[in-house]
């Protein structure tokens, strides 16, 4: 069951919200782009017909439907959205404390238990040469497809890196991986570690 707040004052706003909208819209949708990572995004979207899976949790509060995206739910545990007026209008707030941290286990989507790993066990070794490296897809063959970025970008020793360190790590963690890929342009040499 999803633990989030939305206070009356964002669920006035986020009415008014949907109520302007000229099509059909089933109501509102939050989610977590990147859950357990960094960069872990919290979002509200419009929810339009195609939108909501079966899978989403929907909660009704008394003007609009809000639904809540599975693998999300987790990392939305304690959230809370505000809407403060002011001078200029006002400011939708979500606090979401718990989007960045890493909650994966064994039953985790394999693209979170990828993330998890790759977050909190490669990239810091990477950072000591300025370099990151990010999911960009799990293929239906069970591929990971990554993209390296700073340093590593363009890095003569990046082949060493992908296949020694982070293929390696991968499949002795996640044996249901097939293997990853890099789909990296590495003719972009400009901050490699290694030219």
């Amino acid at each position: 069951m999803v633990n989030i707040t939305i206070t009356e004052s964002a669920q006035q706003y986020l009415a008014e919200l949907l109520r302007k909208q000229e099509d059909e819209v089933l109501g509102v949708r939050m989610f977590v782009n990147a859950p357990g990572t960094p960069g872990a995004e919290t979002c509200i979207a419009y929810c339009r017909d195609g939108d909501a899976t079966i899978e989403d949790e929907q909660v009704q509060y008394p003007a609009f439907t809000a639904f809540f995206e599975k693998r999300s739910v987790p990392f939305l545990d304690e959230a809370t959205v505000d809407y403060a007026a002011d001078k200029f209008g006002g400011q939708l707030t979500i606090k979401a404390p718990n989007s960045k941290m890493p909650r994966v286990g064994a039953d985790s989507p394999l693209e979170d238990r990828v993330n998890y790993i790759l977050y909190n066990e490669i990239n810091p070794s990477l950072a000591a040469h300025g370099g990151e490296v990010s999911l960009t897809e799990i293929t239906e063959d069970h591929y990971a497809i990554l993209q390296f970025g700073g340093g590593c970008q363009g890095c003569g020793m990046v082949d060493a890196t992908l296949k020694q360190g982070v293929e390696k790590t991968l499949l002795e963690q996640l044996p249901e991986l097939t293997g990853v890929r890099d789909v990296t342009d590495h003719s972009i040499r400009d901050n490699a570690y290694f030219k």
